[in-house]
């Protein structure tokens, strides 16, 4: 079986960590790289933590076989709605385009129930921005993702989500499968095995999708 390299950014984050963590017990994957701007806590053999400037980016440090994207912030967390775009879309597009000059072949990107390009909502509509820009990208195969609300320890405390949180699961009885919350660490069991799948071309898994890997 042929090692692979794996590219991450947005390590650091829920799903991210958890996607760390599984490439590394992962017999396919030879190499983690993740492109990080503080060390993460984590140390392992197939580990390769380097420190990326994403305003300024080294396209030498981007290789990998597949990109795996957890990157994204929120707009209170950001500043600015301008702020929140060049994170969840500036930096993900571009490292995106780099990692692909590099060799890539195959990406995988966690986005957001509700991305829609034309939508109202600032949020969901740069999301759906994010995925029609990677669609239009030459890679063998893009894998989306469309989580709900993310279940499970965050290192920063963000206040919606624990309001959202704690009503998901009071009235967990009455929430369509869709839009039930989901643990990070089941979405990153999901990102993994849709980029080792054989489909090829643009993907959308929604949430409840994601709860059958």
């Amino acid at each position: 079986m042929t090692k692979k390299t794996a590219l991450i950014i947005g390590a650091s984050g829920l799903v991210g960590e958890q996607l760390t963590q599984q490439l590394l017990l992962d017999e396919r994957y030879e190499k983690v790289t993740a492109l990080v701007r503080k060390p993460l806590d984590i140390k392992h053999d197939k580990l390769v933590q380097t420190r990326y400037d994403f305003d300024w980016p080294n396209a030498d440090l981007a290789i990998g076989d597949e990109l795996f994207c957890c990157l994204g912030t929120t707009i209170k967390k950001a500043g600015s709605q301008t702020a929140f775009k060049k994170v969840d879309y500036y930096y993900i597009v571009e490292t995106a385009k780099i990692a692909l000059g590099n060799g890539a072949k195959k990406i995988a990107i966690i986005s957001s129930i509700g991305a829609d390009k034309d939508s109202s909502i600032f949020y969901n509509k740069i999301k759906g921005e994010t995925e029609e820009a990677l669609q239009k990208l030459d890679y063998e195969a893009c894998h989306v993702l469309r989580p709900s609300l993310l279940m499970g320890a965050r290192d920063e405390l963000r206040m919606g989500e624990l309001v959202g949180k704690l009503a998901m699961t009071a009235f967990s009885f009455a929430v369509p499968n869709k839009y039930k919350g989901i643990e990070g660490k089941q979405v990153a069991k999901a990102m993994i095995a849709a980029i080792n799948s054989d489909k090829t071309g643009f993907h959308v898994l929604e949430s409840d999708e994601l709860r059958t890997f």
